[in-house]
């Protein structure tokens, strides 16, 4: 991205991806490697504390719903458990997150977040341009990136990863999602979905420094189905232990997400209705992970 001001087709290209993909990689992406290295440490710091430290932010202990530290995806609704821990911080105010994030992550944190929302405006409103939607005004910020989640994840070894996935297949409900991985990979984008024997899975190899952006649910329906959320999974690693740090870019809970006005002013047919955010997250963690079947939630049967 080093040349995005001067080079129009540096975010043609993001775009192309965004259509065909739905995965990319980018580097040269403006967010410093030494706040990327920050908060990858700042991850590996507080997996490392004591368990009765991070029990204290528990679904069970945590004085908020807005920081969550847990095991597994959705226990309830699973087979068999996801091999991952996880520390879930849903952001505020910078106020409330000094107040109630975990002190050995928290600063490493924030500043990730707020170096990487630059690149996030660059994106969207490249993607927004792309669509003929030439401002993103008050109200689509607000259900493009109206609200954001940022994971810590930590997959420990797994003595038989055969038996297990670190998270198992499925799209993100976000509107993009900004993914940071470490070095040792198990990262799988489903590629050709449909398309008989070219339908398979590929690896999304780690390049330092870079960061995986992925579109979600709630960009492909804003889209009208433009912009592709894939399917993906993480695969459990025998030998070592892996972080990720994804930050979700989300609409805010109370918006109402549906194809944007301008593409229907434009005679496109809607394909999918107009759904409450939160209804469609409720739905995406009643259940275990399965895929893309969230967004068929969403779609206006032909």
């Amino acid at each position: 991205m080093s040349n995005w001001n001067e080079d129009p087709k540096v975010a043609e290209s993001v775009c192309e991806a965004a259509e065909k993909f739905g995965f990319f990689q980018l580097v040269n992406h403006g967010v410093p490697l030494e706040v990327l290295d920050g908060v990858k440490d700042a991850t590996h710091r507080f997996f490392g504390l004591p368990a009765e430290e991070k029990r204290k932010y528990s679904k069970e202990l945590s004085s908020t719903n807005s920081v969550r530290f847990g095991t597994s995806f959705s226990p309830d609704a699973e087979k068999a458990l996801e091999w991952k821990d996880y520390l879930s911080l849903f952001y505020v105010s910078e106020e409330e997150a000094s107040a109630l994030w975990p002190s050995a992550c928290r600063d490493e944190v924030l500043e990730y977040m707020k170096r990487s929302q630059i690149l996030c405006q660059k994106l969207m409103n490249a993607l927004m341009q792309k669509l003929n939607v030439k401002e993103i005004d008050e109200t689509k910020e607000s259900l493009l990136m109206g609200s954001k989640r940022i994971n810590l994840n930590y997959y420990p070894r797994c003595p038989n990863p055969q038996l297990t996935v670190g998270v198992g297949r499925h799209s993100d409900v976000s509107s993009l999602t900004f993914l940071l991985q470490d070095e040792i990979g198990g990262l799988y984008v489903r590629v050709n979905e449909g398309k008989g024997e070219k339908d398979g899975w590929v690896h999304v190899p780690p390049i330092e420094g870079s960061l995986v952006i992925n579109v979600g649910d709630a960009l492909q329906i804003l889209s009208n189905g433009r912009y592709k959320s894939v399917e993906h999974c993480v695969i459990a690693n025998g030998s070592k232990n892996r972080i990720s740090i994804p930050i979700f870019v989300n609409p805010k809970p109370n918006d109402v997400i549906g194809p944007l006005p301008e593409l229907i002013a434009a005679g496109e047919k809607p394909k999918y209705k107009n759904i409450l955010y939160s209804d469609y997250v409720k739905h995406f963690f009643r259940k275990a992970h399965d895929g893309k079947k969230t967004v068929a939630f969403a779609e206006i049967s032909s």
